[in-house]
């Protein structure tokens, strides 16, 4: 090199070294910048960089007058910029001695004396830390070699290591590798020596290194695909379209395998989502997807999953749907005689229009089964998180709070894990406490328990309420979790929820407007009606008298101390004034009092990523969480079952009989309800949002009495030879079989 006669070729340390033949020069990079006595006079292209041969060749002779202050030898170009500092150094020996060069503004070099210092308060602890960066050990001390961020207080680096960094990553993408900051800590840097070239960062500049990203994930992951064409079939704009996980887009979905309705959807692979669930940061997206709301003109959506069991025709009168034959699964292989529709996973009674008439009954009645799929799908989806490990919870069904409040807190509990349930309190325990049907007894007496909690407060569409004790103690966080659990686990929905309670978990309670309907305190909902109905103005409305007017000004003074404790007390000089106060008090009561049992109420619902599902099918999941499940009919049991049959039997004959004998006990002709078939078969007497697993089927063998094998969700049914027999011998068995359970 002209300027520091050193032939070392180190572009990390003395900047890149170049060569030109022509005009017999050799020049390292940093020694030309930080020479004293040069400027780029030139453009760019001119020169070495803008700096022009001839101001080269102008500065090697005047350096070769100046001794180095550090080797005592000739040639020292470069001088510290300190007010009355005479010395003079070459770039390498200055970077031996510790000098400081400012690789920004006017390029300024100071001395090992004079050079900048970071200041570190005397209060802060002194000792070890670890580089971010290489991740060695590097004392925190002030000193040359150890740098620390501006904008992180436990952030240490070595020089070297940031110095590296910084040639890599550019000036576009150099920043604290703590906390990303970027001006701040590129101005520190600058100021304590570190060079930031004004580059793209070298992975970008690398020739096709992001090849493999252009190769997009193409498979289907889902556990039952549904696409006849394979896994890898991918047709856009269309429900066979593939979406990629958004979190780690290695894992993917067709649309209908996972009913999602549009691309825009979000949607996880099971890792991800079992990630989120295990550290409790399921939400850690801020993006919130809100569905809107479906139509209702009773089309089939092109994202449906497809039944597993073919729609029917319209079933037309009440009793028309016994005259066809149900879909019978030949153990011979023979092709089903006739189709059923696809049974349902719930019944539940959604809240249309008002302008819903009897006309479109059988439209609602459509829309509500495209609901009851779409959340059964979803759940389904979201169970697959749950893996073949399991919990067992001890629980006393005479305290089933408690005892359930301790099971879900033990050390050992995870909502991902299989829940058993063993009932302590059975006077029977010889039977098994861990089966299918102790847990849906276990989720509808917690459901049922919780609706009638001081967590809640209403009539039958119920809010949160404000328990202080439950807030400390933190039940209401226990409560939504037990509540996406029950879901997600094959439980109930708790079906009481508000519509304001249901808005605020999903589109957040600032965008929510209360009715008085949500005010279940007796004295707070009449202190506001007679805010809302002080008018005593008379059929003339051209004249608004002063009595009328004190008139409300004396109900204002009599809720006076209610309101001062609301915050709502406001000057009332127009009796139009009150409908603004109204609504400040309905805020108030029913949203900001219980704003923190909301958050933690929230913040349980979020538990196997429930929470975020409800956001994005707000609809669907209104339909179970607002609602109570319908009352069961003969064709909702009829199309929850699958119908098997060998081939030496007569499967019409008895497919009607069963069919015959749930016309009978709709219509009240049994003993029997359509409930205690239920319960007998499965061991729950509703079917929960999720549906059943395994789905329910129904075996006619030559057997003397019905057998309801709830670990398969099977009943089996004798073959008789009249409908009285069949009749008789189920009314019978059913009966007792849950008379003995009861007692």
């Amino acid at each position: 090199c002209v300027l520091c006669g050193r032939t070392d070729d180190c572009p990390e340390k003395y900047g890149e070294k170049r060569t030109y033949v022509e005009y017999n020069l050799t020049v390292h990079y940093y020694c030309l910048l930080m020479s004293s006595g040069i400027w780029q006079r030139g453009e760019e292209d001119e020169g070495v960089d803008g700096f022009l041969i001839t101001d080269i060749r102008k500065e090697v002779n005047r350096a070769a007058k100046l001794t180095c202050n550090i080797c005592k030898k000739k040639g020292a170009s470069i001088g510290c910029v300190a007010p009355k500092c005479k010395r003079s150094y070459h770039f390498p020996c200055g970077i031996q001695k510790e000098c400081i060069f400012q690789f920004m503004e006017d390029f300024r070099s100071y001395c090992w004396e004079h050079k900048p210092v970071q200041k570190f308060p005397d209060r802060e602890s002194r000792g070890t830390s670890q580089c971010t960066i290489c991740l060695d050990l590097v004392e925190q001390l002030p000193v040359y070699t150890v740098l620390k961020s501006p904008c992180c207080k436990n952030a240490w680096f070595h020089r070297e290591c940031l110095q590296y960094q910084a040639l890599s990553a550019g000036i576009f993408f150099f920043r604290c590798t703590v906390c990303n900051n970027k001006d701040k800590f590129q101005k520190e840097m600058l100021r304590m020596g570190i060079h930031i070239p004004e580059k793209d960062a070298s992975w970008e500049l690398e020739e096709n290194a992001y090849q493999d990203l252009l190769q997009c994930y193409l498979h289907c992951d889902i556990k039952r695909c549904l696409c006849k064409k394979g896994r890898d079939y991918n047709e856009p704009d269309s429900k066979w379209e593939i979406k990629r996980c958004q979190c780690c887009g290695s894992r993917g979905t067709h649309l209908a395998c996972s009913s999602m309705k549009s691309w825009e959807q979000n949607w996880e692979c099971m890792e991800c989502r079992s990630i989120f669930a295990k550290s409790g940061s399921y939400s850690k997206q801020k993006k919130r997807s809100l569905a809107t709301s479906e139509k209702t003109d009773g089309t089939t959506c092109l994202l449906e999953e497809p039944s597993p069991k073919c729609p029917r025709q319209s079933p037309g009168s009440q009793r028309n749907f016994l005259l066809q034959s149900p879909k019978i699964m030949c153990q011979n292989n023979l092709p089903p005689c006739s189709h059923l529709e696809l049974p349902a996973s719930n019944r539940v009674t959604m809240s249309l229009s008002p302008l819903t008439s009897n006309r479109n009954w059988s439209l609602r009645k459509k829309h509500l089964r495209k609901q009851r799929r779409e959340v059964s799908n979803i759940l389904k989806e979201l169970k697959l998180q749950v893996n073949t490990k399991t919990t067992r919870l001890n629980i006393n069904a005479e305290n089933i709070w408690n005892s359930a409040l301790k099971g879900f807190r033990q050390r050992n509990f995870s909502p991902t894990n299989t829940i058993e349930i063993k009932f302590t309190n059975c006077k029977d325990r010889s039977k098994a406490d861990t089966s299918a049907a102790s847990k849906h007894r276990f989720f509808q007496l917690l459901m049922l328990h919780l609706q009638n909690s001081s967590l809640f407060e209403g009539s039958s569409a119920k809010n949160l309420s404000l328990d202080f004790q439950a807030v400390k103690e933190n039940l209401y966080f226990e409560a939504g979790k037990m509540i996406a659990v029950s879901l997600v686990h094959g439980g109930p929905s708790p079906g009481f929820f508000s519509k304001t309670l249901f808005n605020c978990l999903v589109y957040g309670p600032e965008n929510v407007k209360p009715a008085l309907e949500d005010v279940a305190d007796v004295d707070v909902a009449q202190t506001i009606k007679m805010i809302k109905y002080a008018n005593s103005l008379s059929s003339l409305q051209s004249t608004l008298s002063s009595l009328q007017l004190s008139s409300l000004q004396s109900t204002i003074h009599n809720c006076y101390e209610f309101l001062a404790a609301a915050g709502c007390l406001r000057p009332v000089t127009a009796l139009c004034d009150k409908n603004m106060l109204v609504n400040d008090i309905l805020i108030h009561h029913v949203i900001k009092r219980i704003i923190s049992p909301l958050e933690s109420f929230r913040q349980g619902l979020k538990t196997l990523g429930v929470l975020e599902k409800m956001q994005m099918h707000p609809d669907a999941f209104s339909s179970i969480l607002c609602h109570k499940p319908e009352r069961l009919s003969a064709e909702t049991v009829c199309d929850l079952f699958t119908i098997h049959s060998s081939s030496d039997v007569n499967k019409v004959e008895g497919a009607d009989f069963w069919m015959g004998y749930l016309q009978d006990v709709e219509s009240g002709e049994s003993v029997v309800t359509l409930e205690d078939i239920l319960l007998f078969v499965t061991g729950s007497f509703s079917i929960p949002p999720i549906g059943f697993v395994p789905e329910p089927t129904i075996k006619f063998l030559h057997i003397r009495y019905p057998i309801g094998n709830r670990l398969l969700n099977c009943l089996e049914l004798p073959i008789t030879k009249t409908y009285e027999q069949f009749k008789n011998k189920m009314e019978f068995t059913i009966r007792n079989t849950l008379r003995a359970e009861r007692q």
